[in-house]
């Protein structure tokens, strides 16, 4: 399109430069409110300037439209790195850039039209002028997205490094906890909550979109986890969208100096869940299965109770253990009549009978002794949770 325009029309709109650029400030201070309130200061200088070198740089090219450009480039670049509290930067200057392409074409237009401009080549420059700010605008978005990246690169950093130390068995003082949570723009909450992590799949990737800024992420560690304060534990009930291929859970809710306390429990949970004692689903919570926990947190103590408790039955056979082991269990749990045992069991009332027979003759005064019937019933729940699952810390 450039080579298309004749070259005689850069003299013809160079001696304009300074009164177009002025128009152009002008109309953005007025239709702008962003941009009026800081036009005495140094961004309005930078304003100015890149108005100017806007306009200079366009009569170039006209001039010569292999000529090149990179020098100019990064002033627009920059553009996209300034803030305002009016709303985002891109959305001012887009509009900026808009207005100023509408100033320039109308400044154009008449120099053109007076000088006898063919109206097929007014048309190619009109053209030209909405193609270079979109050049233009490019510049400035690819500056805001470069500056954007690094500091989120150095914020990631700054969480990952919280989320250290917050985890860290010694924990940072409350002053220090402070001032890197204000640096990792994550205010410090009065109780958190912790996920363990872990791939259902090892062909998943990590997730494209980042998680919501209200929580502490690492993907990427050995033992990946979660933090978050308590009060926006709700977030949890998207990690199936948000981490698809990966299996969850979520440790008990804690003050922060006990993170690491909640972690081991969130991961001590779902190494259950690998282990399969507990239900393999998507997120796993730990509060719905503290007994569960609480009884096999030890498994050589586990080992150790079943062994004493149940030693009356290490005789019989594997069929004979599992029938008699299922009804003491029933029984210890309802302490109901062998009619309704025998309902539960959906086997007839005789053969409960008979088997609570065998177990007073096996178990003889220790089913009358509170202590030995708690160990009994902490062994016979143990041993139907770990069924066809080997149990490791």
């Amino acid at each position: 399109m450039w080579s298309l325009l004749p070259t005689d029309l850069a003299p013809l709109f160079r001696p304009g430069v300074q009164d177009l650029t002025e128009e152009i400030r002008s109309e953005l201070s007025r239709a702008i409110p962003a941009f009026a309130r800081r036009m005495d200061g140094p961004f309005g200088k930078a304003v100015t300037e890149g108005i100017q070198q806007a306009v200079l740089q366009f009569i170039d090219r006209l001039a010569d439209p292999t000529a090149p450009q990179d020098d100019r480039a990064q002033l627009f670049r920059e553009m996209g790195l300034h803030d305002f509290y009016d709303g985002p930067i891109l959305d001012v200057l887009q509009t900026a850039y808009r207005i100023g392409a509408r100033v320039a074409w109308r400044r154009i237009a008449q120099v053109g039209d007076r000088a006898g401009v063919p109206t097929a080549t007014l048309c190619l420059l009109a053209e030209a002028i909405f193609a270079y700010i979109d050049e233009l605008s490019a510049l400035s978005v690819e500056g805001h997205a470069s500056v954007r990246a690094r500091e989120m690169g150095a914020l990631e950093r700054r969480r990952r490094q919280l989320l250290e130390v917050i985890l860290s068995p010694a924990a940072a003082t409350p002053q220090a906890l402070t001032r890197l949570a204000e640096a990792a723009r994550w205010p410090v909450p009065d109780k958190i909550t912790t996920v363990a992590l872990e791939l259902r799949d090892e062909q998943s990737e990590l997730p494209g979109a980042t998680l919501d800024s209200r929580v502490l992420v690492d993907l990427e560690g050995s033992e990946p986890c979660l933090v978050l304060s308590d009060e926006h534990r709700d977030l949890l009930h998207k990690l199936p969208q948000e981490l698809p291929g990966w299996r969850a859970a979520v440790g008990p809710t804690v003050p922060v100096a006990e993170a690491a306390e909640s972690l081991r429990w969130a991961r001590r949970t779902l190494s259950l869940v690998s282990q399969g004692a507990l239900p393999d689903v998507e997120v796993t919570w730990f509060e719905r299965h503290m007994s569960v926990l609480w009884l096999l947190n030890d498994p050589f103590l586990v080992q150790e109770i079943s062994e004493r408790a149940l030693a009356p039955m290490a005789e019989l056979t594997g069929k004979q253990r599992d029938k008699l082991s299922e009804t003491l269990l029933i029984w210890l749990e309802t302490r109901r009549s062998a009619p309704e045992i025998a309902q539960l069991l959906d086997v007839h009332p005789q053969t409960v009978r008979y088997r609570l027979r065998q177990l007073e003759r096996l178990f003889g005064a220790s089913l009358d002794d509170p202590d030995r019937r708690f160990d009994i019933e902490v062994a016979l729940r143990a041993r139907r949770t770990l069924r066809g699952v080997e149990l490791t810390r």
